[in-house]
């Protein structure tokens, strides 16, 4: 088994190298478009101004591959009742036992398309993931920044401020979703996980953007749905309307700006996937013996599994301040969600972030950084609160290589949790994680 192992490595090694000079032949740069590497950090939206000329049909592949060694530990205040026995006695559970280890290796495939002047096509596919072990397509979307495919100079003073993007995608509510970790794309993360409500979605939608000197407005409509279908329900899912405002300014290297608002409502659903919505898992496996999505924390605003059906609405609402000056950067999180099952009292929750980095070295491939993250809110069990902290820093060895170490600490607080899994809970441990994106 180990020489399998060896002679596969050396096959996949010389196959990456074979494929790495296959893809140097190729012009990589495209138009409106973040690279996915260390030039791309901190780029929010894709850029709204290009100086790379079209230059015929342009297909643009790559992905990401990460691994982590994870060395977490996690306790409670004891056993907990799950159900009682055919004799009426009570079943108690305990929390499994985590050593340290590696986890699953992640990987991602990119297609970027240039297919016209300002007409750009986005698709990836999550090869492999915590929850999804087979290749799956998380998303896609064709983005309009020019209409010059249809007759050149259309209305050209227009879009010169103007984006048009549809698909099955990735709704751009907030801008944690842009610092976040995405399956295997995790080079834009300053830290191992994403935050504990981790408000990301892939639904239908359209997207409206409008830019100027700096001055960001976008609107958006989405389905609603995470899972496509026609079939009708005992519910009808209405549309998810968002939108965003901000304001970006950059002075040289030295100083980065940008403050944004961001809205989004679902009035009648039976289903709200904002902070449900990533299927491929977190980064803290088999913490408090959860599911793929161990560590975080989803609002519910629907009735629960074998409840009688009744739609959900929901409005959130997040802030995002971001300043960097030379190396010191921060960016802040305040969120507001609230909802409910149409009809019951309305139910609040509240999630706060604040990161603080300071990057250096040459073309500041060294970055040393803390985060704290905090959710409060009250359940139809009483109140939640779960806080999280992590102090750690990373080294860009390339602009395609990323290697992150982080201690973390997260802890399980208030009336919601008393009597289950989570009272008195908390894991806290290394992280270690090593990431390859081109």
């Amino acid at each position: 088994m180990k020489y399998f192992i060896q002679y596969t490595s050396l096959f996949l090694l010389g196959f990456f190298m074979m494929a790495g000079s296959a893809f140097a032949q190729f012009d990589r740069e495209m138009q409106y478009f973040t690279n996915p590497d260390q030039t791309g950090l901190n780029q929010f939206e894709a850029p709204f101004e290009t100086d790379v000329e079209f230059d015929g049909v342009n297909v643009r592949i790559g992905g990401a591959n990460t691994l982590q060694f994870q060395g977490l530990s996690h306790e409670n205040a004891g056993p907990w009742q799950t159900g009682v026995d055919e004799n009426g006695e009570p079943i108690m559970n305990t929390l499994s036992e985590l050593e340290s280890n590696f986890n699953l290796a992640t990987s991602n495939l990119d297609l970027d398309v240039a297919l016209g002047d300002g007409l750009r096509m986005h698709l990836r596919t999550y090869l492999t993931s915590q929850h999804h072990t087979e290749a799956y397509v998380k998303s896609g979307y064709m983005q309009v920044d020019r209409l010059d495919f249809i007759q050149e100079g259309l209305l050209s003073d227009v879009m010169d401020k103007v984006r048009i993007k549809v698909g099955h995608m990735e709704l751009n509510y907030g801008d944690n979703h842009f610092r976040r970790t995405d399956n295997a794309s995790a080079i834009h993360n300053p830290f191992v996980g994403n935050y504990i409500m981790d408000s990301f979605t892939t639904e239908v939608a359209g997207e409206l953007y409008y830019y100027n000197k700096g001055l960001l407005a976008m609107f958006g409509l989405s389905n609603g749905k995470l899972n496509q279908s026609v079939v009708a329900g005992d519910i009808k899912t209405h549309a998810t309307v968002y939108g965003k405002l901000g304001y970006e300014k950059k002075m040289g290297d030295v100083i980065h700006l940008r403050l944004t608002g961001s809205i989004l409502n679902v009035s009648n659903s039976p289903s709200i996937y904002l902070y449900s919505g990533d299927r491929a898992g977190s980064r803290y496996y088999s913490v408090m013996d959860d599911g793929f999505r161990s560590g975080r924390f989803a609002p519910s605003f629907t009735p629960p599994r074998g409840a009688e059906p009744g739609a959900g609405e929901m409005t959130a609402i997040m802030i995002n301040p971001f300043v960097k000056f030379q190396g010191l950067e921060f960016y802040g999180v305040y969120e507001n969600t609230s909802g409910n099952v149409k009809g019951a009292d309305s139910r609040t929750y509240n999630q706060y972030g604040a990161e603080l980095l300071y990057r250096f070295g040459a073309n500041e491939n060294f970055y040393l950084g803390g985060r704290y993250n905090l959710v409060d809110g009250e359940s139809v069990n009483g109140d939640v609160e779960i806080d999280r902290f992590n102090l750690g820093g990373g080294w860009f060895l390339t602009k395609n290589v990323l290697a992150k170490l982080e201690y973390m600490k997260q802890s399980y607080d208030g009336d919601s949790f008393v009597g289950t899994k989570y009272d008195g809970g908390e894991f806290d441990g290394v992280m270690l994680e090593a990431v390859i994106s081109f």
